[in-house]
């Protein structure tokens, strides 16, 4: 059942990993695996996507909200990303289209508070000294990953929101961590653990729990619980549960990343 559509939400995109270890976002590696240029992080996509949610909910999304999210296309730097929303099933079903094409799915619905996981579930985890290669036996599945804690300054939060191109004044006003950043999380947790080449993250599923704010300290502990080829490519999938301040669930998500694309394998 579907109902009442958001007004459109549209954003300049922004690669904000022009100079990332993942060259996937480098304009000149991009092109060799076929694409038009690098690539704007799956993160920042669904920054823009959260847009519909906030719209919809406020805070309250981000204390106990949920969503989804599948990356079918890039976004590229200075495109127009469109991002719509209609309401549909209890929650919204959201799209962002760029080039008059579908490149990201998702959908954002408001929970009744469900109860956020004992952190002892989740055993805490040091990145290496040195990264071993990212390959079926670094990335295994039952392997806990961990980060370097991260220190949410006022000068990163605000070059986030401008990065992602927020209009929402609700993070500022409020110091409020935007939930680009929590996603982001799982990134890091990947590529402080191994050496990555290009690689691509093409999905995850969220549940929130609580608001980090700015000036908290964010820890993430995963686990891998999945590492599997198709198509030719190589995937991991994560279960992971961002912490600020090492006592609060802010989000447990299913994070699911391409890191060793088909590419790699046709040249080896």
């Amino acid at each position: 059942m579907s109902g009442i559509a958001l007004a459109p939400y549209r954003v300049e995109a922004y690669n904000t990993a022009h100079f990332s270890e993942n060259k996937i976002h480098d304009d000149e590696v991009a092109r060799r695996y076929g694409f038009s240029g690098g690539l704007v992080p799956g993160v920042d996509v669904y920054a823009y996507m959260t847009h519909a949610a906030l719209a919809r909910w406020g805070r309250a999304w981000l204390e106990r909200g949920r969503a989804e999210c599948r990356f079918l296309k890039p976004v590229y730097e200075g495109e127009t990303a469109t991002v719509t929303a209609v309401e549909s099933d209890g929650g919204l079903a959201i799209t962002v289209e760029s080039r008059g094409e579908p490149c990201a799915t998702g959908a954002a619905f408001m929970t009744e508070g469900p109860a956020a996981p004992q952190l002892v579930e989740f055993a805490e985890a040091q990145p290496p000294a040195t990264r071993p290669a990212a390959d079926e036996q670094t990335l295994a599945p039952g392997r806990t990953l961990g980060i370097t804690p991260f220190q949410l300054t006022p000068e990163f939060a605000d070059r986030h929101l401008r990065d992602v191109r927020e209009s929402d004044p609700i993070y500022a006003r409020e110091g409020l961590a935007h939930p680009g950043t929590i996603l982001r999380l799982c990134n890091w947790v990947l590529a402080q653990n191994v050496v990555l080449g290009p690689w691509i993250h093409v999905g995850s599923n969220l549940q929130n729990f609580a608001a980090a704010r700015v000036g908290d300290e964010l820890t993430v502990r995963a686990k891998v619980t999945g590492n599997y080829e198709r198509k030719g490519h190589r995937f991991v999938e994560l279960d992971a549960l961002a912490i600020a301040n090492g006592r609060t669930a802010l989000a447990r998500i299913a994070h699911t990343a391409i890191y060793r694309p088909r590419q790699v394998e046709a040249a080896a």
